[in-house]
């Protein structure tokens, strides 16, 4: 079960698209995270996701947040998934599915499409899980950091 609004964000070290380490923690100290899973780099969903992500960039940074998406791809892929869509976030490879345990975005056949919204504390401030509605991930994750900017 995934985890939920008001739980404490667990913390985690990952390989980003460049090759380096991507910690949360590390992260959290330049504002609150907009923490997406997604099942596999280039599939329809995720590339409308993302794009999507990628599309209301400008308007997630305004409110002072970062975009991390997380696939148990590797580095490699995500370094092609990030340049063929034009990407200006971090994608973090999951390959041993550790971050994604920790989260609880586990599923059986397909692995969950879902966003965690995580202010600068740590704490979870909104968990979207939607595997149909891909491109409403952004506006969900929006809504959410204006809730607690204001």
């Amino acid at each position: 079960m995934p985890l939920r609004v008001g739980d404490k964000a667990p913390d985690f070290t990952g390989i980003s698209d460049s090759g380096e380490k991507i910690t949360l923690s590390e992260k959290l100290k330049e504002g609150p995270v907009v923490l997406y899973f997604y099942p596999k780099d280039e599939t329809p969903g995720c590339v409308a996701e993302a794009c999507a992500f990628r599309d209301r960039w400008e308007d997630v940074r305004k409110l002072g947040a970062t975009i991390l998406g997380v696939s148990s791809d590797s580095a490699e892929s995500h370094k092609k998934f990030k340049a063929n869509r034009n990407l200006q976030f971090t994608l973090i490879a999951d390959e041993d599915k550790q971050i994604r345990k920790a989260y609880g975005a586990t599923g059986t056949l397909i692995p969950p499409r879902i966003t965690f919204v995580i202010d600068k504390q740590g704490t979870i401030r909104e968990v979207y899980n939607s595997q149909l509605n891909a491109s409403n991930h952004v506006e969900v994750a929006l809504k959410s950091l204006k809730s607690f900017q204001a």
